[in-house]
């Protein structure tokens, strides 16, 4: 319970504020009697030794928030987009990308063939980095930000436009923001993952 709530709504946030955040949570849990680990932490809970080195091989820092952030970026359901005012997390990709089997393709938003790079991504299944996003994005990445991929046969489909996409599952989203303090109206964050890389 604590590793699901903090990946859902503590991505946003501040070190300090979701300590707190899980804080209340173990509290909640201790007042009406749910059994529970005590000092249970999602790092504790969803965390790899073996993968946090890896990740701080590609250069993540070693941290505690951006250890969490990490977390977050590969156990959420949905897309992470990183508030990325230092372009750490946008090395971290980048670096891990290059080691992917698929590899790494980088696109920014603005690119007039965006949307044809991101059908033959989907297709080859290649990990994809959108940077310096604004403050909202193109209604075109809707499908894919709400992953509304459909069973055809025995592999899965995307439709992006006017176009059906074969959807190969090995395809991983990201996206990046330089702006320190940006402001994603409710209707954008409920399609993505917001994450909180800037160092205070």
């Amino acid at each position: 319970m604590i590793a699901a709530s903090s990946i859902s709504y503590s991505g946003s946030f501040t070190s300090i504020y979701r300590e707190e955040l899980e804080q209340t949570w173990r509290d909640a849990l201790e007042e009406n009697d749910i059994k529970h680990t005590k000092n249970i932490t999602m790092s504790k809970v969803l965390g790899n030794d073996v993968t946090i080195r890896l990740w701080g091989i590609a250069g993540l820092p070693s941290d505690k928030l951006s250890v969490e952030n990490g977390i977050i970026i590969f156990k959420s359901r949905r897309w992470p987009l990183m508030i990325d005012p230092q372009t750490q997390a946008n090395k971290f990709i980048k670096n891990l990308g290059k080691e992917s089997e698929t590899g790494l393709d980088v696109f920014k938003q603005s690119e007039t063939n965006l949307l044809r790079n991101l059908e033959m991504a989907i297709q080859m299944g290649r990990w994809v980095l959108l940077e310096n996003i604004g403050e909202s994005l193109d209604p075109a990445l809707e499908p894919i930000l709400l992953q509304q991929k459909i069973r055809q046969g025995s592999s899965w489909v995307i439709k992006i436009g006017d176009k059906t996409v074969q959807y190969n599952q090995s395809f991983k989203f990201f996206l990046t923001t330089t702006l320190p303090n940006p402001h994603y109206s409710p209707e954008t964050q409920v399609k993505i993952s917001l994450l909180n890389f800037a160092i205070t």
